[in-house]
């Protein structure tokens, strides 16, 4: 395939443009674009979850599992797939599978990731950054384990049948970073999964998954 039938047809098949300035930038920082595709994907999956397109966010959350298959063994975004795929199959077993991915990756993958510095209003924020870099990394991986053991909560109450106690996609949409660096790649594994356990259209049982 051509790079130029890549661009044309990457948004429509795989969610995004690896023509668009998003993507240089995400690609200069190191992203490769298995990390671009899985993200858009998951999102287009959610949203269309959201908007009652139940088979739409099936397909969608089907290519993501088959990109995530790439990624290491412990990489969340793995769970989150098989977990979204859980709740559009009505699959309790798939959504506990991802629970138990995520009490046992979650704390080293959290620990493992590279924070590259966030942008700031001021050259006073840049310097105040740099001179508390160990304090300021502490405190995003406490978050980020807080969140992820939020998610992990959430997939044990919807294996269960029950609503997820803290929003998941819904909250993507304001914490999204605008960094890509393996923050956005662990914050999209946590929140990147339906929030609810209704969707739309029946009909899944076809489906490949």
């Amino acid at each position: 395939m051509s790079f130029t039938t890549m661009s044309m047809f990457a948004p429509r098949i795989w969610g995004f443009d690896p023509g668009s300035p998003m993507a240089r930038v995400a690609l200069q920082a190191g992203w490769r674009r298995r990390d671009l595709m899985w993200e858009a994907l998951m999102e287009r999956g959610c949203a269309a979850w959201a908007a009652g397109k139940t088979r739409a966010a099936g397909w969608a959350f089907l290519r993501a599992r088959l990109i995530a298959s790439r990624f290491a063994t412990g990489d969340l975004r793995r769970a989150a797939s098989e977990a979204a795929l859980g709740v559009v199959t009505r699959a309790p077993g798939r959504i506990l599978r991802a629970h138990a991915m995520f009490a046992r990756h979650a704390e080293a993958q959290i620990a493992a990731m590279q924070i590259a510095p966030r942008a700031r209003s001021s050259l006073f924020h840049l310097r105040m950054e740099a001179r508390h870099r160990d304090t300021y990394h502490a405190n995003m991986r406490l978050r980020l384990t807080r969140i992820a053991g939020e998610t992990a909560a959430c997939l044990q109450e919807m294996a269960q049948g029950r609503a997820p106690s803290h929003r998941l996609h819904t909250r993507w949409l304001g914490e999204k970073p605008v960094v890509f660096d393996d923050t956005r790649k662990v914050l999209s594994a946590c929140l990147l999964i339906p929030d609810s356990l209704s969707g739309g259209d029946q009909g899944l049982r076809r489906m490949p998954i």
